[in-house]
């Protein structure tokens, strides 16, 4: 069977990311114990990541990379933002706990919407903050090996997701 749309997808794969040219680092792998699976045609994953494994088949190998700009975007300097430290005081005290470079915090924007920014500077006055993707900048390197391709239930199309082993559960 072919990957196309309506198709339940599992792949095996080994992503490594550089920047500027930069030697290539690990950022994920995949096991065939534990695959990444995924419906195809449903925008749950990179339009540049479907395109490129559009048309393999079971036992098909993959290798591929993906632009900064098709991927996770390019690092916006402008999404790098001081917060007055005040803004994280609880009950009076800055939150010493939860507030640490490094640490991913979840924030909301001026309009309310959710979003995840990463600690990465803490001074008298302000807490900087990066609000940019993890790998906003990074060229992605996908290489891996398509483990099954099969018809995706109805459920799991009127679901927009694969269910069962690899997949979502619903409890």
């Amino acid at each position: 069977m072919t990957i196309s749309e309506d198709k339940a997808v599992s792949v095996n794969y080994y992503l490594t990311a550089s920047k500027n040219n930069a030697p290539e680092e690990l950022i994920e792998e995949t096991t065939t114990e534990h695959p990444f699976v995924f419906l195809f045609g449903y925008g749950s994953v990179l339009p540049d990541f479907e395109t490129s494994l559009s048309g393999k088949q079971k036992g098909d190998k993959f290798d591929f990379k993906i632009s900064s700009k098709n991927g996770y975007g390019d690092f916006e300097k402008e999404y790098v933002v001081k917060i007055d430290r005040a803004a994280f005081d609880v009950d009076g005290k800055f939150d010493e706990a939860r507030v640490k470079i490094g640490q991913d915090l979840e924030m909301t924007d001026a309009e309310g919407n959710p979003l995840v920014g990463r600690v990465i500077n803490i001074s008298d006055n302000d807490v900087e903050m990066d609000f940019n993707h993890p790998l906003a900048g990074y060229e992605l390197h996908f290489i891996g090996e398509v483990l099954d391709v099969r018809q995706a239930t109805q459920e799991e199309l009127d679901h927009g997701h694969v269910h069962g082993p690899g997949g979502h559960h619903h409890h």
